[in-house]
């Protein structure tokens, strides 16, 4: 009994700090500057640290609007290591990215 119960604590602990690999913050609705440190395509998922050294976790919406250059772009456009800005809205505990821009 003992061991099944620490099995399942492990693997649970396990998925826990693998399932995204970040530590993300929530922030206030604002505009923040950062560079992307991920993305995932398959989620259109992005995560972007802020030069305050928050990680923010934008799955992008129907309404998000990304552009490059005062263009709007295609999701494929995003690419780690780019400097971006990003204007979210903080929906509960979740950011909602309004706009993102990219700088380079």
């Amino acid at each position: 009994m003992r061991t099944t119960l620490l099995i399942s604590v492990i693997t649970a602990l396990f998925f826990a700090f693998t399932s995204c690999g970040h530590q993300t913050d929530v922030v206030d609705s604002g505009t923040y500057d950062g560079t992307i440190q991920k993305v995932k395509p398959e989620e259109s998922e992005i995560y972007v640290k802020t030069k305050d050294g928050k990680t923010l976790e934008l799955y992008f919406i129907e309404e998000t609007k990304l552009t490059q250059s005062g263009e709007v772009v295609a999701f494929k456009a995003l690419e780690e290591g780019q400097s971006v800005t990003v204007k979210v809205k903080k929906v509960g505990k979740r950011l909602d990215p309004l706009t993102v821009q990219i700088k380079e």
